[in-house]
């Protein structure tokens, strides 16, 4: 009984990490997912880490055992913010795209997520997921997880690092990142948006007759919807490469953890 118990109480651990996981990750934790599915999938993924990792570690049976689920809560949620911010990498740069082509303001309420979200943003992060299931990037995620019970085990450093601040720290140079791929990924709209620009006001002092801000409309959504098209072939090249440095601030993550 006594074994029974140990184990019990390390396999309630492991289940903290992953469902906290899945309930911050991109992929598992839109609306649409019902709960007992998300709970299903936590407790059998969470069953086969268990069983394929062993997890030998010991945990006190007292009142410091509620310190260590805090413990794995923040990791599986620390893990999963990691990656919803490279894949609201899409909403950044579709805020910048929508904001020079004049659909800032047909921001809609997206369904996934019950928040606003921009036209192309929101096209451009179902198009990113649907390139990173192709890429078999979920199964690289299950394994990152699994992972990093060898990098943050059980009752690790977590709570040195956050009082350090190398937390801190490393979270604002990952979201700096992200914002950096936004800018990258809006740059040939935001370039082909701004010689528009340029053009329509040498067209307004060359010929007032024309009434540019009627015509420029039309003009700047034809033009970032063309470019926008142009842009699509590089598309899953930059997908390969967000997910490259994905993984390697994910290793920064731990690596800041561990000290």
């Amino acid at each position: 009984m006594d074994g029974f118990l140990q184990g019990f109480s390390v396999f309630l651990l492991v289940f903290c990490r992953i469902t906290s996981f899945f309930v911050a990750s991109p992929l598992f934790a839109i609306r649409q997912v019902p709960a007992p599915f998300k709970i299903g999938l936590g407790f059998f993924v969470s069953l086969i880490v268990y069983l394929a990792g062993g997890m030998p570690r010991t945990v006190p049976q007292d009142a410091t055992y509620l310190l260590h689920v805090i413990h794995e809560v923040l990791a599986g949620l620390l893990l999963g913010y990691l990656f919803y911010l490279f894949f609201e990498v899409a909403h950044i740069s579709g805020a910048f795209v929508d904001t020079m082509m004049g659909y800032g303001m047909a921001n809609i309420v997206d369904p996934m997520t019950g928040a606003s979200a921009p036209l192309t943003g929101n096209f451009k992060y179902y198009l990113l997921i649907l390139v990173f299931l192709a890429m078999n990037g979920h199964h690289y995620m299950l394994a990152a997880l699994m992972d990093s019970y060898e990098w943050l085990p059980m009752a690790g450093d977590l709570y040195a690092a956050i009082a350090a601040g190398n937390l801190t720290e490393q979270l604002a140079r990952t979201f700096a990142t992200t914002f950096l791929l936004g800018f990258q990924l809006a740059a040939p709209v935001l370039v082909a948006m701004f010689l528009t620009d340029v053009g329509l006001g040498f067209l307004a002092k060359t010929a007032p007759q024309f009434n540019v801000f009627v015509v420029g409309l039309q003009v700047k959504i034809l033009v970032g919807l063309l470019v926008m098209m142009a842009a699509l072939a590089g598309f899953g090249a930059f997908c390969s490469y967000l997910m490259s440095v994905l993984f390697h601030h994910l290793r920064l993550l731990m690596a800041a953890i561990t000290g």
